[in-house]
């Protein structure tokens, strides 16, 4: 779910992401653009948990505040689906704090904090609903992500290695289109955004960070990837519908997915446009569709021309 709140976060941040900025202290901080950073991430934060409450918690009951281990559940592609968000959480905001005039260090902190809080704000809403409850899987996934992204600007004042994604629509029989709908949303929107048999979550490093003096291009990526189908529950492929029907589909294979692709990064990719910076910013969160290679829990290897 907090996965569309990323992307009101992007727009919100994107403006920053064409601006470059020299490492300052706190006294080179424009004011102007501190109060403008302050009170864009005042109404980010406001709009977007109004905007969820209504969306997503105010048809479910409400109950005490509760835990619940969902580690085993969709094949843990929520968890990344997690990391992924607040890891672009967290660099979204860093840009925009570092468009203030602070420097590395301190932006990316706040970054970091900012993504990490905020998805915790938002599993401490879980808690509170009979339908859900606070995870320590999802929390710790969230600190993957935010701690990947404040790691690397500290040891490296970049980002060597980013977390990505790729959609594909997974075929779903017609007989269960009802339920697709049912667990992912009717939408495109929100299929792309919760359907996590159609999902790819991807390691995207660059190539020539690590090996500066080679003729790589540099905006060169290789990318790891990690999907999962075949899922129609949380735990298994058995359900009881609302009529109290067993519908049982064990018979569809429940499959994990590895990939290797090369990749792109955007943000590499030299312009003085500081609007087609912004734009590759946003879209940089996204893998580039290429050729892949997967290797399957089925044992299979399968070669694909262009992996989306």
């Amino acid at each position: 779910m907090v996965k569309r709140t990323f992307i009101l976060c992007l727009l919100t941040h994107a403006a920053a992401c064409g601006y470059t900025q020299k490492d300052t202290s706190f006294s080179g901080v424009d004011t102007k653009r501190l109060w403008i950073t302050i009170g864009a991430n005042a109404a980010f934060w406001t709009g977007s948990y109004i905007a969820l409450n209504k969306a997503w918690y105010a048809d479910f009951p409400r109950s005490s505040f509760h835990f619940f281990n969902d580690d085993e559940e969709w094949n843990q592609m929520d968890k990344a689906g997690h990391a992924w968000t607040s890891y672009r959480l967290s660099r979204s905001s860093s840009a925009l704090w570092k468009w203030t005039g602070l420097n590395d260090n301190t932006a990316a902190v706040l970054g970091g904090v900012s993504g990490l809080v905020y998805q915790g704000i938002i599993e401490v809403q879980d808690g509170f609903s009979a339908q859900w409850g606070f995870s320590w899987g999802d929390m710790g996934a969230n600190a993957v992500g935010s701690a990947l992204f404040v790691a690397q600007q500290f040891a490296w004042k970049d980002q060597r290695l980013q977390i990505k994604l790729s959609y594909t629509p997974y075929n779903y029989p017609p007989e269960l289109t009802d339920r697709r709908n049912d667990l992912f949303g009717r939408s495109f929107t929100e299929q792309i955004l919760k359907d996590y048999n159609s999902q790819a979550y991807w390691a995207s490093v660059n190539i020539v960070s690590f090996f500066p003096d080679s003729n790589i291009p540099r905006w060169l990526n290789i990318a790891l990837g990690y999907g999962s189908d075949g899922m129609l529950g949380a735990r298994s492929n058995i359900w009881i519908d609302r009529d109290g029907k067993i519908h049982d589909h064990t018979a569809i294979i429940r499959t994990r997915r590895f990939y290797l692709s090369p990749d792109i990064d955007l943000t590499r990719i030299k312009t003085k446009n500081k609007l087609l910076r912004s734009a590759f910013f946003i879209l940089n969160s996204i893998k580039i569709p290429a050729p892949a290679i997967e290797l399957n829990s089925n044992g299979k290897f399968i070669g694909h021309v262009i992996k989306f």
